[in-house]
């Protein structure tokens, strides 16, 4: 029988039993004091975020309509381009408000990208060893050579787009005329030229880990409405200060040369709104920083988000091709969530991508039963643009099929852009490495993660830190004992190392951003599957 001990706490003017599971065999394993403090603050913990409500949360269901591809056209042998009835279906399925896009088993060849830009619409395939998707074209090919934003010859579809995409269908036209203008535009939830919002009401000073807040006028806020939280910047970078744990670190930090991480600003965050009462708001998770008035924090409308979609069950496998030189991807990508919050990817594999799963100004979304497998991709996983509060859980990145070719990169699970409160859990990685890739990502964990930690992070300079405040590596097993961004203790502010087994430091050593006490904590270093709670996240839903 397991056991199971239980500490008391009210939160939210309730008591609550904070259960720490035990192992089955009736060992105690290790309790960390970290976790010990957390219970007792675990809005408002100082090195390790809460993120028990990462991930989608919404439990409506599409519509019971099924739309069946092979009604539409598809057709499973291979070689009939099947991507427009697939698509066909998909669209029926929006004009009908939602429903589930049904393809059989079968290999189907795609010749275009795969578009989701209607909410409540999930595309079901038999499950991945049996639906299969052969696309034959790059991004590239499709829409077109789509340049950086922030200059060079880089190559966007390095860290953008997808051959299954999700996103709203007018932001994916946007988007991609934006491309076939080379307007490289913002891809965030603000429009190409982040001018897409508008005011809704201002909001009194916060605190980090509230639930309710106080606003100048409710009148256009409804219950289950999604608002964006947005936070300027001031020209002192208070914010940004902030975001990385403030005190003489940060402010000693030269902040204005830092022209990619300054486009980042201001930082938007979208929630639901869970309550209204007069003028005091509750959300649906608590707030994410504090609100101050220097900062001009507001709630504002944003381009209409997807919401309820979906992929399941089935593997994209794109034609192969070696990998390109480093930030010169074709776009042979995997799926990708864009302006996406409260979707969900299950049992879904890609194999021969230059990059396999994105989340771009994604939000509240969970990617479960993931798989990056075949000749090697640049990013396996990339969260960027202002991506919060996502769960990646049970994914595997297989070893590569062919040796990586000359003058090409491996990351692994990347994080940038402001991303913030994003969980990785229960993780295979047999390549790549933590990604943290500059731009101050802040208060992101990964737990229960086995990694061949054999990839490099990246990052230009001008992107600012590598990480942020609260960053959380909590029961991480090193196979290959490289150092590199797994034991975080000497280079980010404000996080916790919690157990990991002993490794040493290699071919990419980084020193600290920031200057001075980092309050970092390290503990159950060396050890390996001892540390209790096994995994943060579940321990923290327990919560």
């Amino acid at each position: 029988m397991s056991h199971t001990r239980l500490t008391r706490r009210t939160l939210l003017g309730s008591t609550l039993a904070l259960a720490v599971p035990l192992p089955k065999d009736g060992s105690r394993g290790q309790v960390p004091s970290l976790w010990r403090e957390f219970t007792r603050t675990p809005y408002t913990h100082p090195q390790i975020p809460y993120i028990g409500r990462a991930g989608a949360r919404r439990h409506s269901h599409p519509s019971s309509r099924v739309f069946d591809v092979l009604r539409y056209g598809a057709v499973a042998d291979g070689a009939t381009d099947s991507a427009p009835a697939i698509n066909r279906a998909i669209a029926a399925a929006g004009r009908a408000g939602g429903g589930t896009v049904h393809i059989p088993p079968g290999t189907f060849r795609i010749d275009d990208v795969i578009r989701v830009g209607h909410s409540n619409v999930v595309v079901r395939g038999a499950g991945s060893d049996r639906t299969k998707l052969c696309a034959t074209r790059s991004l590239t090919e499709l829409i077109g050579v789509y340049g950086s934003r922030y200059g060079g010859e880089k190559s966007a579809w390095s860290w953008a787009g997808g051959l299954i995409w999700l996103a709203p269908a007018a932001r994916w036209d946007s988007l991609v005329a934006a491309i076939r203008a080379k307007a490289w535009p913002f891809e965030g939830w603000t429009g190409n030229r982040r001018d897409e919002w508008r005011q809704l009401t201002t909001v009194e000073p916060a605190r980090q880990g509230e639930w309710t807040v106080r606003v100048a006028d409710a009148s256009q806020l409804e219950p289950g409405t999604l608002v964006l939280l947005r936070l300027a910047d001031d020209t002192a970078h208070t914010l940004l200060q902030h975001m990385a744990g403030g005190g003489p670190g940060p402010e000693a930090y030269y902040w204005d040369d830092k022209t990619k991480l300054l486009s980042y600003v201001p930082y938007e965050w979208p929630v639901r709104i869970a309550h209204v009462h007069g003028r005091r708001v509750t959300l649906e998770r608590p707030l994410p920083l504090d609100l101050r008035p220097e900062w001009n924090p507001q709630l504002t409308t944003h381009v209409q988000e997807l919401t309820g979609s979906g992929v399941e069950g089935l593997t994209l496998e794109a034609v192969e091709t070696p990998q390109q030189p480093h930030l010169l991807d074709k776009g042979y990508n995997g799926v990708v969530l864009q302006c996406a919050y409260d979707c969900r990817l299950d049992d879904v594999t890609v194999r021969h991508v230059d990059n396999g799963f994105g989340l771009v100004a994604a939000s509240a979304c969970t990617l479960r039963g993931t798989t990056v497998a075949g000749r090697g991709s640049h990013h396996p996983y990339f969260c960027r643009e202002g991506s919060h509060d996502n769960l990646i859980e049970d994914f595997t990145i297989e070893d590569r099929t062919v040796p990586a070719p000359p003058n090409t990169q491996l990351h692994g699970i990347n994080v940038e852009g402001l991303s913030s409160y994003n969980v990785w859990s229960r993780g295979d990685m047999r390549m790549g490495t933590f990604d943290s890739h500059r731009g101050l990502p802040f208060a992101d964990v990964r737990t229960d993660i086995t990694v061949n930690n054999n990839g490099r992070h990246g990052g230009d300079t001008n992107a600012g830190p590598l990480f942020g405040a609260r960053f959380t590596h909590w029961n991480v097993r090193v196979t290959n004992g490289r150092a590199g961004l797994m034991k975080i203790d000497q280079l980010a502010p404000y996080s916790a190392t919690v157990g990991l087994n002993t490794v040493t430091e290699s071919d990419q050593i980084d020193v600290p951003d920031f200057t001075g006490d980092l309050h970092s904590r390290l503990e159950l270093y060396g050890t390996t599957n001892v540390v209790r709670p096994r995994n943060l996240y579940e321990a923290q839903r327990e919560l």
